[in-house]
């Protein structure tokens, strides 16, 4: 982001002032929206870095005061110190709080502050004076080393202005900051130290890595993404590989699949899941319920002939039901092979593994069949990756018949092949190597669901939240993914395209998840709500299409 806005001001001429000044347009529209009763009569802390983030606070403030905010604008060092481009609002800030800027009735618009070390911090801070809102505007996207000093001092009297707001149970301060919580490098996920924890961040012209990726998105509350007048030509040409998962996303590819009034079930796609064993028959039910749920227009779960009876029981009656042949165990056996496949032969979309079990040789040898003779999309959950674990090397997906895949972190690192957690600790990287090794779209679960494609590209997930660690949530998102699968391949036939269906699921299962925390809160979720709260997941994001 640094290079383009470079970019922007060496070849298109657009002065870094004029950046700044739409930078702070832009957060003041975002923070405005957090208070409906507007700014007027507003206190505001501004707290400014020496560089370009402190500008932007700088001219931030400025904005806030002419919409009648009071501000405190602190300035951690010396005017003289700053930034070429930032000194210009930090002067128009000095001069804007002289005495002469004031009347003998009103004091000056704003209160100016220059911090030079800890003391004038501790000074500062001991005031006593209560906010509404305090930016944080301490440092951008070049930081790379830990806080110390002044600076640690001032995120650590942060945090405690937000735990003293959690006791009392309020809303504010509000805690804002522009463009990367302080404290954290914008192109890691993983923490360097001391961070400000923010209750918005207004990102500028694209989010960065640590604004969407685990641990580090943690820090940044709500993220809002500020257009500040980049070429789009410049954002296009960065020819970036990592991307974050939009609203818009979701919803272009529901308008896509649209129920026309001429279309039916078989128009929307057949799902075939094989799945459950004797005493893990819940996990076949949920993934069913998930795809006929998403708008699948048929879904068959085939499951071990001793476990029928429980998955019949406990499945929607709109679900339809086959036996195939099992071991001893009660687990499908390599026997069922031929049956399988019938079944698929009518079929848009095969998902196998949910509740399948993978001690028995005989059931991994028929995932390993089922997915080397497939004709049709494969997602691959659970079992089925454990019966392949370490994956075959052998074994690609195509663009004729997609393999998609949905581990767990635990199951990732039995694909790759070992048992060492920090192989995960860069989930982009481990992700994008195996799809596209693989030739396979890889859907890595976990805070921040990352969907990698073939090509290299991978798409972070900004919906769901912890509620969706309950038992069978991954069972469910596989039935989900089945079930856009299936109308992609049923309504778009040759044009469908499995990357964006998957994306496209994966936010609504997110989605959905948070519709059901908001109604019954995130402790007592179960799998069950996400597939029960999807309708009204599809329909926040197409109500024009969801409509008779």
């Amino acid at each position: 982001m640094r290079e383009i806005d470079r970019l922007t001001i060496e070849r298109f001429r657009v002065p870094s002032q004029l950046l700044m000044e739409e930078a702070a347009a832009s957060s003041l529209q975002a923070i405005a929206a957090h208070f409906r009763d507007g700014l007027q009569g507003k206190r505001v802390r501004v707290l400014c870095g020496r560089g370009n983030n402190g500008g932007d606070g700088a001219a931030l403030a400025r904005q806030l005061w002419l919409k009648g905010a009071r501000c405190d604008i602190i300035l951690f060092g010396r005017v003289e110190e700053t930034n070429a481009d930032a000194r210009v609002n930090f002067e128009i800030a000095q001069r804007l709080s002289s005495f002469e800027a004031g009347t003998h009735t009103e004091p000056p618009p704003l209160a100016f502050i220059e911090c030079a070390g800890v003391a004038d911090w501790e000074e500062i801070a001991s005031a006593g004076h209560s906010y509404d809102l305090i930016v944080d505007a301490l440092f951008g996207t070049g930081l790379t080393r830990p806080l110390e000093g002044l600076f640690l001092k001032a995120v650590e009297h942060l945090a405690l202005l937000s735990r003293a707001r959690e006791r009392a149970r309020g809303e504010y301060p509000l805690i804002v900051s522009l463009d990367i919580p302080s404290g954290i490098n914008a192109d890691s996920a993983e923490l360097i130290g001391e961070a400000v924890r923010a209750d918005l961040t207004i990102t500028f012209t694209a989010p960065k890595p640590a604004n969407v990726l685990p641990p580090a998105s943690h820090y940044s509350g709500r993220l809002t993404i500020a257009d500040i007048g980049s070429p789009v030509v410049l954002i296009e040409a960065a020819e970036s590989k990592l991307f974050l998962t939009e609203e818009e996303d979701a919803r272009s590819w529901l308008v896509k699949t649209r129920y026309t009034p001429d279309s039916y079930k078989n128009v929307h796609g057949h799902a075939l899941i094989i799945a459950g064993s004797r005493g893990m028959t819940g996990a076949a039910a949920l993934c069913g319920k998930a795809a006929m749920n998403s708008g699948a227009g048929l879904a068959t779960i085939a499951t071990a002939a001793s476990a029928l009876p429980a998955v019949s029981a406990r499945s929607m009656p709109e679900i339809m039901t086959a036996p195939l042949a099992e071991t001893s165990q009660g687990a499908i056996s390599f026997e069922a092979v031929e049956e399988a496949q019938k079944l698929a032969e009518r079929s848009a979309i095969i998902a196998i593994g949910p509740g399948l079990s993978s001690e028995d040789e005989t059931t991994r040898r028929f995932v390993r069949a089922i997915v080397e003779r497939r004709k049709t999309p494969v997602v691959i959950d659970a079992d089925a990756l454990n019966a392949l674990a370490p994956w075959p090397e052998g074994l690609r997906g195509s663009d004729e018949h997609p393999l998609i895949l949905t581990p767990h972190p635990g199951e990732m690192l039995r694909l790759i092949g070992t048992d060492d957690k920090d192989a995960l600790s860069d989930r982009v990287r481990v992700a994008r190597e195996f799809a596209t090794a693989h030739e396979l779209i890889l859907v890595l679960k976990g805070s921040r669901t990352i969907v990698a494609a073939p090509d290299g590209r991978v798409f972070i997930n900004p919906t769901g939240n912890a509620g969706l660690g309950t038992a069978g949530a991954g069972d469910t998102l596989t039935g989900i993914i089945t079930g856009f699968l299936a109308q992609a391949y049923g309504t778009l036939k040759a044009e469908a395209n499995a990357v964006e269906a998957v994306i496209a699921a994966v936010y609504v299962g997110g989605f959905a998840g948070d519709i059901a925390a908001r109604e019954r809160g995130m402790r007592s979720m179960v799998a069950s709500d996400i597939s029960r709260h999807l309708g009204a997941a599809i329909y926040a994001l197409d109500p024009v299409g969801e409509k008779p």
